[in-house]
Parts: C-alpha cells; sequence; structure tokens
C-alpha cells in the first residue's frame, strides 16, 4: 500500500521539529573545521545569526546561518533563530572577508522570521534587512543557499540571496507564516493548514514556480541527511566556482529582480 502523501501543514510540522539537523549539527557532521566569528563591531554578537570560515569536502567557505537550538537553553541563548539587526550585521561583516579572500559563501536557513521586538526595530532592523538583501546581490564572491528548516519571511531572504538556492525536501520557504497568513485573510489561525497550501510553501512547489534551483534528499537518518547536504554543497560550489564572478553577480541580480 503507498503511502499517503503529506500535506503542505505536514511538511510544516517536519520543518519546525525539535530534532531537525541546525547549523552547529551540520558542522559537526560535514566540516572538517569551523571557526566561528563573533560581533557586528557596532553592537554585539548576535547569537540568532552566526557565521565562520570552514572548510567542507575540502572546499574553503564562509559559512552563515541561523543559530536555533535542539533545547530550551539553547533557543532562548539563540532567540530561537531569530536575528537582531546586529545580526545581519554581522552577516554583511563576514561576507566582506569572504569576498576580500575570494571564497564562497554558504548559508544555512532556518528561522521563523526576524526578531520583531521593540529593541530590534529602535535599531534598524528593517533597514538592515534591506541592506543585506542589496549588499548579497552584488558581493563579488559565489553563494550558496541551503534552506535546511525553517525559511521564514524576510529574516531568510536577509541571507537567501544567492546564485544557487537549494532546499531540503521537508524544509518551508514562505513569505509569512500559515498562521500569520491565516489571521491575516480569515481572522482565523486554525485555517494555517489551508493557508499552507494556498501559498505555496513546500520544496516541489517553490522549485516548480522556480524560486530554488534544486531539492535535497533527506536520509532515514541525521547522519545521511547531512551527507546529502555536503554533496550537494560540494558538487554546487566547483560549478559556481567555474563561472566568472562578473557573471555571477550580473546573473544573481537578474535572478532576484524576475522574482
Amino acid at each position: 500500500m503507498a503511502a499517503k502523501a503529506k500535506s503542505a501543514m505536514d511538511i510544516v510540522k517536519l520543518a519546525r521539529a525539535a530534532d531537525r539537523l541546525h547549523l552547529r549539527d551540520y558542522m559537526a557532521l560535514i566540516a572538517d573545521d569551523f571557526t566561528e566569528l563573533h560581533g557586528d563591531r557596532l553592537v554585539k554578537d548576535d547569537r540568532g545569526l552566526i557565521g565562520g570560515f570552514a572548510s567542507i569536502g575540502g572546499v574553503k567557505c564562509l559559512v552563515l546561518g541561523h543559530n536555533k537550538g535542539s533545547t530550551l537553553e539553547e533557543n532562548l541563548e539563540s532567540n530561537f533563530g531569530m536575528a537582531n539587526p546586529d545580526g545581519y550585521r554581522k552577516a554583511m561583516r563576514l561576507m566582506s572577508l569572504a569576498e576580500k579572500f575570494h571564497v564562497p559563501v554558504v548559508t544555512f536557513v532556518d528561522t521563523p522570521g526576524a526578531y520583531p521586538g521593540r529593541e530590534a526595530e529602535e535599531r534598524g532592523q528593517a533597514e538592515a534587512i534591506a541592506k543585506s538583501l542589496e549588499f548579497s546581490a552584488a558581493l563579488k564572491t559565489p553563494i550558496l543557499v541551503v534552506i535546511t528548516g525553517e525559511g521564514g519571511s524576510g529574516g531568510a531572504l536577509a541571507i537567501a540571496v544567492g546564485d544557487r538556492i537549494l532546499m531540503l525536501e521537508n524544509a518551508i520557504y514562505s513569505v509569512i507564516s500559515p498562521e500569520g497568513c491565516a489571521g491575516i485573510l480569515w481572522r482565523d489561525g486554525a485555517k494555517a493548514a489551508e493557508a499552507a497550501e494556498a501559498l505555496k510553501v513546500t520544496a516541489p512547489d517553490l522549485d516548480a514556480l522556480g524560486v530554488i534551483d534544486g531539492i535535497v534528499p533527506e536520509g532515514k537518518t541525521r547522519e545521511e541527511t547531512a551527507a546529502n547536504v555536503k554533496k550537494a554543497i560540494v558538487a554546487t560550489l566547483k560549478h559556481l566556482s567555474s563561472i566568472p564572478v562578473a557573471d555571477l553577480v550580473a546573473r544573481r541580480y537578474a535572478k532576484f529582480r524576475a522574482m
């Protein structure tokens, strides 16, 4: 008997699962080394978004990603992966180092969205996200984006402007959460499942729309999933390295303008 096809809301739940691989898990499983760099040199070191230099399959790169935790304590420390403006400004600082040293950028996207608190707004959350979009679009080095869990709104897009966008098969990517969409459209959060279908949040939907460039299959174990991600990263970076940087930047800009 064939397995029942997963609904969009089923995928949403899988993308949010507490036991899902997070950035530090990936670094432990696929990176030969990972040296974290800290701070935006303006305010503080945001823990919701972390980054540093790493070597993946022998390829040196700059890794950036939302930092969700696996325990309540880790979630609180990292603000559940919701970055403040300081996190996005740190990301731009680190991306500039990647450009300077001619290494590619690999971003791991997994966030409900940018932190919407008062302090974040006072310190320029919207400006930091907008600046990050502009900065990434013109960065003179290859950028590979991997959506591993939740790709929520501007908080995700701020580090998701890249030459290739890959997405795990049980990840989601959307302008708004299904609950938020249901609340706006129908004033009823109970209609989140209906909203999830309408939003086209799943990898197959986004692949069909041309928003992403490829789907990474998930294995039966965490190690299998990480190995699939590593294989996709190495292959994609090798391909991108063969394209002149000027062409990459022009195509990247055109790709996102077309969306």
